[in-house]
């Protein structure tokens, strides 16, 4: 429904002038901006579905649950994939990355499929101005800043997005249809109320519509609809829209139209069941059809004519009309939607009718089975941020603690395991654990916790293991793996090993471990075991681990399993113990990328070092001194252990310290930079962190990664220190 071209409305006008322009278009992005009940859908479905157009039209019909940054871009990456051509569900799978923003893997991973195909796309986000997260917006900002000549993008919405639309028009890069451009000519107007009212107009009374209504399409409408009512006149000069509505539209409704769409005003989309269900009532389809077919301001939203939306004008109207308590027809549309599997709407629906309670106990009963399996972390957070806080109990907390976890979030998951620690533990359940407050301390320590408080977080694992085992069970084993992981960021190897060992030691416990805590075990203990110089007991962990980390690969899944980043560094390392040291360099290149994804920052410190020591052994230097000199950037700018900080300065001694700060340069500038680039070159030549550059420049840290790494690039280095470097030689900055 969402991805489908809004089919052409009846009595439509072909606006050939118009549609013209956004076939020819070859900006980077068309913006289609003006006021409610301008046209802006009618028009760009009417150019979409026109044999005209040759370009693969992805459309994304967007709507205020939306606002969020996975969601929006699965249906965007969908609606991609199924335009046809080349794009694969690579980029859609990657959206399920733990705690990995689409601007660090998806949007990459889609630049590079655009660039590689020849075949024109254009998408188009309908209703833009819905969206409010800022995070949206960057990644949106990012996509047209790299867009290949593959796609073209094409918004329409009430007010400019916040997107550089200044710099974009400066470059030639902006093509803007407006509402003085979408204003109906005499003739287009002339066209659409004779279609619409089905009575020819003469051209005095085709004049006066034209100035009545200055050729604004809702305005139009309405005076087709008073002339189809009553031919004698063509009248619509009342400047009080919502009140023309409820004087002419409303009345001239048959009686089970208006009160299917009075009763209904609180639903954004209907459908026949829905309402059936929300109203109580049968018959729904045959009445929404009707609407539609008699053009009443219902339009369809799919060509199977099963989803329909009610202007908006129309429904602010009927909400006016309406004297039944919306939240009934809420609450039953919710438990429609329950029935039919839709778990996010049916919450929505809740928590719009004010049933708290309800929502959090849906929440609560399908977070593990629902929302966690289908990526949906980031929606399941934003609902528990509407709930009220007397609607969350401890059960329900902890599964938005390890939302939040899923998400990247720590200051979420520390905020959520408070909620659970001030509600109460001792009735509280968590399914496999034996306590629900050793599943807190355990969460709070592996995701809520730096990596520079490894220390601590090892004291609170240790207690959430003697409380899962005080009556002699052996537990959770997801205690005893985090335990191991905490150890290791500490430095710890030998009893992280040690510990691992055992752990990994009955092959059918681990069995009915989930493949997540298989690999992330297996990823600990490698790394545990080359670490303590215990390289020889590796080789059985890869047998047994390394097919689920090959299946995972081989189906695009890695980036949501972190400890397949961790599992294939060590397996570096152990092949470099070994003395395979282009393999090693080789496995490592293509890893290392992997865990920039890792939520764990020495993850990525250990295999930049393991990479440093490959590069060397094999004769590279500037290579090994590339890797260090990012080594270095990852332990000033991430909260790292004192283990890792001793340990790069290990390795700087050894390939000379002076040697991490030398430029790694690829020749001579190539490839201009963007201003957004610019601005955070300049930012970094002063002190400030990515993240204080970010806040800066109203930009997450992550997209500031992101532009970084472009950064980079196109100047051919592998630090900050060598960035600003050769930026100050080539008068950049």
């Amino acid at each position: 429904m969402k991805q489908v071209i809004p089919p052409a409305r009846p009595g439509a006008v072909p606006r050939e002038r118009l549609r013209q322009q956004l076939r020819v278009a070859g900006t980077r992005l068309t913006v289609v901006v003006a006021p409610a009940g301008w046209g802006k859908t009618s028009l760009l479905s009417g150019w979409a579905s026109d044999p005209e157009e040759k370009r693969r039209i992805a459309w994304v019909s967007l709507d205020e649950s939306d606002d969020e940054p996975v969601r929006f871009w699965s249906y965007v990456l969908t609606a991609l994939h199924n335009a046809g051509g080349t794009i694969s569900t690579g980029p859609l799978e990657a959206l399920d990355a733990a705690g990995v923003p689409p601007v660090d893997l998806a949007l990459p991973m889609l630049l590079n499929e655009l660039a590689a195909s020849e075949l024109p796309h254009v998408l188009v986000l309908d209703d833009y101005h819905l969206l409010g997260d800022p995070r949206i917006h960057e990644a949106v900002e990012y996509l047209v800043t790299y867009l290949p000549a593959s796609l073209r993008i094409v918004i329409a919405a009430r007010t400019d997005p916040p997107l550089p639309i200044a710099r974009l028009r400066a470059r030639g890069d902006l093509t803007e249809l407006r509402a003085a451009q979408l204003r109906f000519s005499p003739d287009e107007a002339a066209a659409l109320v004779s279609a619409v009212s089905g009575h020819a107009l003469d051209s005095a009374t085709a004049a006066a519509v034209w100035e009545r209504t200055e050729g604004w399409a809702a305005g139009l409408q309405l005076a087709a609809l008073a002339l189809r009512a009553d031919p004698t006149k063509a009248r619509a000069d009342d400047r009080h829209l919502l009140d023309y509505f409820a004087a002419e539209v409303l009345p001239g409704l048959a009686p089970g139209q208006r009160e299917l769409l009075v009763r209904a005003a609180p639903l954004e989309r209907l459908s026949g069941e829905l309402c059936d269900a929300a109203l109580q009532t049968t018959g729904s389809a045959g009445v929404l059809a009707d609407l539609v077919k008699e053009d009443l301001f219902v339009a369809a939203l799919d060509d199977r004519q099963q989803w329909y939306r009610c202007h908006h004008l129309l429904r602010d109207v009927l909400a006016r009309e309406a004297t039944a308590d919306p939240r009934d027809v809420l609450s039953h549309a919710a438990d429609w939607f329950a029935a039919e599997g839709r778990i996010d709407d049916a919450v929505r629906h809740l928590l719009r009718a004010r049933r708290d309670d309800d929502a959090a106990e849906l929440m609560r009963r399908n977070a593990e089975t629902w929302f966690f399996p289908r990526g949906e972390a980031a929606t399941f957070l934003e609902f528990g941020q509407e709930l009220t806080d007397r609607a969350v109990g401890p059960e329900l907390a902890f599964a938005l603690a390890y939302a939040a976890a899923l998400c990247g979030d720590r200051a979420g998951v520390n905020r959520w395991l408070d909620v659970c620690e001030a509600r109460g533990t001792s009735s509280a359940v968590v399914p496999g654990w034996h306590t629900f407050r050793s599943a807190v301390l355990c969460v709070r320590a592996g995701y809520g916790m730096p990596d520079s408080e490894a220390a601590r977080s090892v004291v609170m694992v240790r207690q959430a293991l003697r409380e899962e085992t005080e009556e002699g069970g052996a537990g959770d084993p997801t205690v005893r793996a985090a335990l191991g992981a905490v150890l290791g960021r500490d430095g710890r190897f030998d009893e992280a090993a040690d510990l691992l060992l055992e752990l990994w030691s009955s092959p059918s416990d681990r069995r009915a471990w989930p493949p997540s805590l298989v690999l992330q075990a297996a990823g600990t203990l490698m790394i545990s075991l080359v670490e303590s110089g215990r390289g020889d007991e590796c080789d059985r962990v890869v047998r047994e681990a390394g097919p689920l980390a090959d299946a995972v690969e081989r189906i695009g899944r890695e980036a949501s399993m972190p400890g397949v980043a961790s599992l294939r560094i060590a397996q570096a390392r152990h092949r470099y113990q070994n003395g395979h040291m282009e393999e090693a360099a080789v496995l490592l290149r293509r890893v290392v990328p992997l865990a920039e994804l890792h939520p764990r920052p020495t993850v990525l410190f250990l295999g930049l070092v393991y990479l440093a020591d490959a590069e060397l052994a094999r004769g590279d230097r500037p290579a090994a001194r590339a890797a260090l000199a990012r080594a270095r950037e990852v332990v000033d700018e991430e909260p790292v252990s004192t283990y890792a900080r001793q340990r790069l300065e290990q390795s700087e001694t050894r390939l000379g310290r002076a040697g991490t700060r030398t430029a790694v340069r690829s020749g001579v500038l190539t490839e201009e930079l963007t201003d957004r680039e610019l601005s955070i070159l300049r930012a970094l030549q002063g002190p400030s962190t990515q993240r204080e550059i970010g806040a800066a420049l109203f930009l997450s840290i992550n997209t500031i990664k992101a532009y970084n790494k472009s950064l980079y690039r196109k100047l051919g280095v592998a630090s900050r220190h060598d960035a600003v470097t050769i930026a100050r030689e080539l008068g950049l900055i």
